[in-house]
């Protein structure tokens, strides 16, 4: 889909702020609140927004710890990443899972409260997932930057 000039301001006032009333973010970018809520149920319709939700602050509410998992599986045949696949998003402590090029078969976050809740998570949880031949773990030490795509994409900053 291509994006016209109202609607990449529209998304990146959304970036910053999703919370804007209609009104607000209209006035912003020079549309009435029903011409922007019409752009924003096309960019939804269009798949361009995927979801709106709220982000938590992790270590406010109580996951300090961010890890991220090397996965390799013992092979790689279709039926031993499909079953991978399934049982690792069942697995409520998993933020996400990417199917990687290179060494290591998958990329896996957790949030975890602390050293000792990675560990019931990775013993309950990660070691338990079928074909698993290795993880291999390494802990965030501070983010530096957590976002969804760059905001330069969308052109000039709002």
């Amino acid at each position: 889909m291509d994006l016209d000039r109202l609607d990449i301001r529209l998304l990146r006032y959304l970036m910053y702020d999703a919370r804007m009333s209609l009104t607000e973010l209209g006035g912003k970018v020079g549309l009435s609140a029903t011409a922007c809520a019409r752009r924003l149920e096309r960019l939804v319709k269009d798949g361009v927004i995927k979801r709106f939700r709220v982000e938590l602050n992790a270590k406010q509410a109580g996951f300090g710890v961010r890890v991220i998992i090397r996965v390799t599986l013992e092979r790689q045949s279709e039926d031993c990443l499909r079953s991978f696949e399934r049982a690792v998003v069942r697995c409520s402590s998993v933020l996400s899972c990417y199917l990687m090029s290179g060494t290591s078969d998958y990329l896996v976050t957790v949030a975890a409260r602390d050293i000792e809740d990675y560990e019931r998570i990775h013993n309950t949880q990660l070691s338990r997932l079928p074909h698993v031949a290795r993880l291999e773990s390494s802990f965030a030490l501070r983010e530096i930057v957590d976002r969804e795509i760059p905001t330069e994409i969308l052109g000039a900053t709002v």
